[in-house]
């Protein structure tokens, strides 16, 4: 298992662990996805990240700005917020699955967030392929 963290954040995966390879955590909470929920996550999160960088050379130092979107997983969908300024962001998910299933809430601060999607980024390749480095 490839475990990755810091102050607030986990991100761990393991390819022979199934259906939920992926683990994320924050303070006070771990929830496990299977890939497609990871992939869906890292796509999700990478779009808010690159709005907000668009939008922030715009933004006065006290502005902040709230974005979201809803990805679907058919079954089941998958909400982000990234809600921040110039200074930091956070970033907040919730995942609503197919009836019967367990569904899973949280949310990383400011400053925890930027390192998480760092590792998100780092690990978006083998995620992509479909395949976990373990």
């Amino acid at each position: 298992m490839q475990v990755q963290e810091g102050k607030g954040w986990r991100l761990a995966h393991q390819a022979a662990r199934q259906p939920f390879c992926v683990l994320i955590a924050g303070e006070g909470w771990a929830g496990e996805l299977q890939l497609a929920e990871a992939q869906a996550l890292i796509s999700g999160a990478r779009r808010l990240h690159q709005q907000r960088e668009a939008l922030s050379a715009v933004l006065m130092p006290e502005e902040s700005l709230c974005l979201e979107i809803e990805l679907d997983l058919a079954p089941g969908s998958l909400w982000l917020e990234l809600d921040g300024g110039p200074r930091g962001w956070s970033l907040r998910f919730v995942l609503t699955p197919a009836d019967g299933s367990r569904a899973l809430e949280g949310a990383w601060p400011a400053p925890a967030a930027t390192p998480l999607m760092a590792a998100l980024e780092q690990q978006a390749p083998s995620l992509a392929a479909g395949s976990l480095q373990g």
